[in-house]
């Protein structure tokens, strides 16, 4: 089973090692540790483990809990990959056919943000749209940048692509909400898509 961890740590030799070893313990397989912040004295990283046999994320939250100092901040199943490198595959298909930029952008995005869908809005209404992803979604107030927002059940980030007038929104409903390294980093992506696609 194949499990994403968002844990904050403090930020001091030997913590990283300390929640390794916990997850040692545990039977944890770390696949793959992913550095979203260090300040104030903490970090926060994102482990992608494999658990061994079926396990509830309640069930992991509360074991690791129990690690002094280190706080859970969100647990959830993944299908990532670790050591792949998705983003530069969806660059790949854009290059090679710009005029299917934003569908294939909408397609991918859950994938890269360990999401459930995205879809574009353009004129208030949904342009393109991946799996999952509502027919109709009503985006109050849209932002002129990069932001998040909590709607319901859902995490969501939205990602103004202001060359095109267009917002791309990306959905979680398991896990914490969107970390501003992930925004940034889906920013990104998304500016350079839109980028390719007016070649």
């Amino acid at each position: 089973m194949l499990l994403r961890l968002r844990v904050s740590l403090p930020d001091r030799p030997g913590g990283l090692g300390q929640v390794a070893r916990a997850l040692g313990a545990l039977g944890a397989d770390i696949l793959q540790v992913t550095v979203l912040e260090r300040e104030s004295g903490r970090a926060v990283d994102d482990f992608t483990v494999s658990w061994p046999g079926a396990a509830t994320t309640d069930e992991v939250r509360d074991r690791l809990s129990a690690v002094p100092g280190v706080r859970i901040e969100g647990v959830w199943a993944t299908r990532e990959v670790p050591g792949s490198a998705p983003d530069y595959d969806l660059l790949m298909h854009v290059a090679a056919d710009p005029g299917r930029a934003f569908p294939t952008l909408v397609d991918a995005l859950p994938a890269l943000c360990w999401a459930e869908w995205s879809l574009a809005l353009a004129g208030g209404e949904v342009r393109h749209a991946s799996l999952s992803a509502p027919a109709v979604f009503d985006l109050d107030e849209p932002p002129l940048r990069a932001t998040t927002r909590v709607s319901e059940k859902l995490r969501l980030m939205l990602l103004p692509v202001a060359a095109h007038d267009m917002h791309v929104v990306v959905a979680r409903s398991e896990g914490p909400g969107f970390h501003r390294a992930e925004v940034e980093r889906a920013a990104r992506i998304v500016d350079v898509v839109s980028a390719l696609s007016r070649r």
